[in-house]
């Protein structure tokens, strides 16, 4: 078989691809892998698996160092090349033609910006999801194969209180949480309790950030607030104490029941891990009944004391 820009093209006797090279901007060594692109190449994948196609991926060493990559793939050992997503366009795919001039080549569900440009022409076909004087078509992110659900967690940290001088970790206890927290398969939103009425990507309210709080499934925090304000919604906290030996966060874990702590000097892999399993499942329990107990107003706080002690004498003092 012939391809239509010429180049000798290896198929099975009954015509069907001998193997297939998976592509796109997810695959350079200076690309960047997306969400919306990453969902199409799982589309394409589910259809060529079902079509039992033989097919290989390859990843940009920037997102994946330990998987399949272009330098890696020796071109003869394929007889298609197909990319996936994106738009067509700059010497990158151009130079994918080049070095794959033997393959039939095909790109899907992409964007075609200037139909004249090389590295649209060197497509022997282009099934776009969008080009000058077509109809669109539905992105292929859109019926990729469905997957479970994963935890979203709010981070919220600090690498301020200087006020506690040489027993101050936050740096260190920022650096090892957020590389745990790089490990877990969770969706992760970094979130500030400070407010701010002209910064949009910060919450102007206690309750917007509250209502942002409410519908994560944990948080975790080295900010006192962090804890408190996530507990107020009924959302487990996994709270650690910045300071060398304990301070506000740890006091206040006590004064609320909360379990969930570690301190700067307790810090490793497997009493994160097991905090974290403990909030997302009898976590979740214990949370609400963190709620409900503030909204009760079980137990006198400073504002009660406070009227106390403004209607004696010893406030007039």
């Amino acid at each position: 078989m012939r391809g239509a820009l010429g180049g000798t093209v290896h198929t099975t006797e009954s015509g069907r691809p001998e193997r297939v090279l998976l592509t796109g901007w997810f695959s350079f060594r200076d690309g960047e892998a997306t969400a919306g692109d990453v969902l199409a190449l799982h589309r394409v994948q589910e259809v060529l698996r079902r079509a039992r196609i033989p097919h290989d991926v390859v990843w940009s060493p920037g997102f994946l160092p330990d998987a399949r990559h272009l330098d890696d793939v020796r071109p003869g050992d394929y007889s298609h090349l197909v990319f996936v997503c994106g738009p067509l366009h700059g010497p990158q795919v151009e130079e994918l033609h080049r070095r794959f001039a033997h393959c039939v080549r095909i790109a899907v569900g992409t964007s075609v910006i200037d139909p004249e440009e090389a590295a649209v022409t060197g497509f022997h076909r282009v099934l776009a999801r969008d080009a000058p004087g077509s109809e669109p078509s539905e992105d292929l992110a859109a019926r990729a194969p469905a997957v479970p659900a994963r935890p979203v967690v709010g981070v919220i940290l600090t690498h301020g209180q200087q006020e506690y001088g040489p027993r101050r970790r936050h740096e260190q206890v920022a650096d090892r949480v957020t590389r745990w927290l790089a490990g877990k398969d969770c969706a992760r939103l970094e979130l500030e309790t400070r407010l701010d009425t002209r910064d949009w990507h910060l919450s102007a309210t206690p309750a917007q950030l509250q209502s942002v709080l409410a519908r994560l499934d944990l948080v975790v925090t080295d900010r006192l607030h962090g804890l408190v304000l996530a507990l107020r919604v009924g959302t487990p906290v996994l709270a650690v104490d910045p300071v060398l030996g304990g301070a506000k966060v740890a006091a206040q874990a006590r004064a609320c029941d909360w379990p969930a702590l570690l301190t700067a000097g307790q810090l490793d892999a497997r009493r994160l891990d097991r905090w974290w399993h403990w909030c997302l499942t009898s976590g979740r329990v214990a949370a609400r009944q963190v709620r409900e107990a503030f909204r009760e107003d079980r137990a006198p706080d400073g504002a009660d004391r406070l009227v106390e002690v403004l209607s004696s004498r010893a406030g007039a003092g």
